[in-house]
């Protein structure tokens, strides 16, 4: 009996010995298979998204940010009684019972989301039903706490937290930071081990975003595409501010919106972003560009004068015609086909530049091509040449062309800047979470399109077209002065076929203050009802906005005094002497003769000579004081010629 009770012990002994020698061995070197199934049997994996970062606007106010909500799962294994499980969770989320009840009726599964990302409220009432198998985690849910306002620049992000539309799909990567895989702790039997029923995580936060938008501005201009969409019964309203020296987007806006907090209740359409999106014929706004191209190649000067056909210009067999019927325009200068915005003046100086110069021109202001980096811009429509005759007239004054509204407010603000072709942007800097600036956009300069002394002309002809004698005269604010021009294009249909009978486009694009441009604006009203010049329904809504904007800028007025005039008109008689000079210098030039280039800017001198195969050797700065050879001397190209040039005092 000994022997026998002895041997069992020893059994047991050397049973135990291996049992502790094994989980020793497992200890000291840990099984890969067995800790795959320890993981599989007693953790379930669940991958969150960290908190969103930031959107602000310039002045750090919160464009889009993040609260806290919470999200429900269940473990339908542990569930008893699932008819009655479904039946009042449904009731307090306010969903299908069937819905919840396919969710949780298969006991195998052990981890289903009921509901995500829903309120506090909410939490608190699923927390009264003391559900066992119900889990709640606190996540992070999108809010834009201006509702409509710049939705359709933002965009908005889905219930996965990722960015579905906007900037926020622009910038999901930097936004989002990086997801968490967290571990859910089950028990023996398998059962999710949670504490109270809620699951708080930490999680890493993503970068912020902060634009070069300002919330007051844009809040202004989109009431007023708003009020003015209602006025004027129109289908829709865009707008754009920029800031003039850098083209920093300060606001852009289209009318109707829609409320990004509930974008699954709004239309496709109203979630467009027309500013960048939708390219239409501009109309009269054009009529600035072939201008310019005009004061470039030194073709015309603004007081050129220009037979305009009592209103009527034949071409190949069709007929140019005035806006109004009232506007039989013969004689105009450069300054007032712009100012009084002469469709037949205009497609003459557009015959006498010819459609080469013209398209190049046209493609230097950015028409035709994408300027920034928002996404799904429209590049519009700029048709390659060879053009027609027809078609080179129409292109002149806005027509056969289509361009989107960032596009038309880009290019003002060449001219406001002094001739400098600017990429717009909207993201000022990224930040990560504790605010601090990791990446700053700069202005980035794509080229010069005008020089400054012809960009200064080009101001004070757009300084004119909101004058008395313009088109433009209701865009201007008490104690500014304004730049601008205005637009009235027949619209094309929507199947763009053909125009819409009676349906036009408005418009006005202009900047502020005109000496010092500070802020461009760009207004359209897309088929307002009775009333449709640009002059009467864009204008004013530009006058309201710029207003605005100066006002709160803090900028002082600059009231037009006696002497003010004066000045303006000596300027204009000076512009006067020099531009008929450089016509005489032009026949001297054709005559073969050495001409007069006395009191010319050392640019006019070097235009004028330009082609002519001569040595040009400059002395000095400033204007010119004498040549050699003298003037009416014969033009020996092959000598040299000596330019003297002094400073005026």
């Amino acid at each position: 009996m000994t022997r026998r009770l002895s041997l069992v012990f020893a059994i047991i002994l050397l049973l135990m010995l291996g049992v502790l020698s094994r989980a020793l061995f497992l200890q000291i070197f840990p099984s890969e298979k067995l800790s795959e199934r320890k993981q599989r049997q007693f953790q379930t994996a669940i991958t969150l998204q960290p908190r969103r970062g930031l959107i602000l606007d310039r002045n750090n106010k919160e464009l889009a940010s993040s609260v806290n909500a919470y999200s429900f799962f269940a473990d339908p294994k542990i569930i008893k009684n699932k008819k009655q499980f479904a039946r009042e969770v449904a009731k307090v989320l306010g969903i299908s019972r069937s819905y919840v009840y396919k969710k949780i009726r298969n006991s195998n599964r052990r981890f289903v989301w009921i509901a995500r990302k829903k309120d506090r409220s909410t939490k608190k009432k699923l927390e009264a039903l003391n559900f066992r198998g119900l889990g709640i985690i606190e996540e992070s849910k999108r809010i834009y706490p201006n509702l409509h306002i710049l939705s359709q620049t933002l965009g908005f992000v889905g219930a996965q937290g990722d960015g579905l539309e906007g900037l926020e799909l622009l910038y999901d990567k930097e936004l989002s930071g990086k997801d968490e895989e967290i571990q859910l702790k089950r028990d023996a039997r398998g059962t999710p081990l949670i504490l109270n029923g809620q699951l708080i995580m930490e999680r890493s936060d993503g970068k912020h975003i902060q634009l070069t938008t300002d919330l007051e501005l844009q809040y202004v201009l989109e009431q007023a595409l708003k009020q003015a969409t209602r006025k004027h019964e129109a289908k829709k309203a865009v707008g754009v501010i920029l800031k003039a020296d850098t083209s920093e987007i300060l606001s852009l806006a289209s009318y109707p919106t829609f409320d990004a907090n509930e974008f699954l209740k709004s239309s496709a359409k109203n979630r467009r972003n027309r500013v960048i999106q939708d390219a239409f014929e501009p109309g009269s706004t054009m009529k600035t560009f072939t201008v310019a191209a005009a004061l470039k190649k030194n073709i015309f000067h603004p007081k050129s004068k220009i037979y305009c056909e009592k209103g009527e210009l034949q071409v190949g067999g069709r007929t140019i015609k005035e806006a109004d019927k009232d506007h039989d325009f013969e004689w105009l200068r450069l300054e007032e086909i712009l100012a009084k915005s002469s469709n037949v003046g205009t497609a003459k100086v557009a015959f006498k530049l010819g459609e080469d110069d013209l398209y190049r021109t046209l493609r230097d202001f950015g028409f035709g091509q994408k300027i920034s980096e928002l996404p799904g811009e429209s590049k519009g429509i700029l048709n390659e040449i060879p053009w027609r005759k027809h078609t080179l007239a129409t292109i002149s004054f806005g027509h056969g062309i289509a361009a989107t509204p960032l596009q038309i407010a880009n290019a003002y603000a060449a001219i406001a800047n002094g001739g400098v072709l600017n990429q717009p942007y909207i993201v000022k800097s990224i930040l990560n979470s504790r605010g601090e600036i990791l990446e700053e956009m700069r202005p980035k300069e794509l080229r010069r399109v005008l020089s400054p002394v012809d960009a200064e002309e080009l101001r004070d002809m757009l300084k004119l077209a909101t004058s008395e004698d313009g088109t433009g005269v209701k865009a201007n604010i008490k104690g500014y002065s304004v730049a601008g021009k205005t637009g009235t294009a027949q619209r094309v249909s929507d199947s763009g076929r053909g125009y819409e009978p009676g349906k036009y486009i408005s418009s006005f694009a202009g900047f502020v203050p005109a000496e010092n441009p500070k802020y461009v604006i760009y207004i359209a009203i897309d088929s307002p009802k009775g009333i449709f010049y640009g002059s009467e329904v864009a204008a004013p809504i530009f006058s309201q906005i710029a207003n605005f904007a100066m006002l709160r800028n803090g900028a002082p007025a600059h009231y037009i005094t006696e002497e003010k005039m004066q000045k303006a008109t000596d300027r204009s008689a000076s512009l006067w002497q020099q531009s008929a000079a450089i016509d005489l210098v032009k026949r001297e030039m054709q005559e073969g003769q050495m001409p007069d280039l006395k009191g010319l800017t050392l640019r006019q001198s070097l235009q004028l000579l330009r082609g002519e195969n001569l040595d040009v050797k400059i002395h000095g700065t400033g204007r010119v004081t004498k040549t050699l050879p003298e003037k009416g001397k014969s033009l020996d190209k092959s000598k040299t010629i000596n330019i003297y040039l002094k400073k005026e005092i």
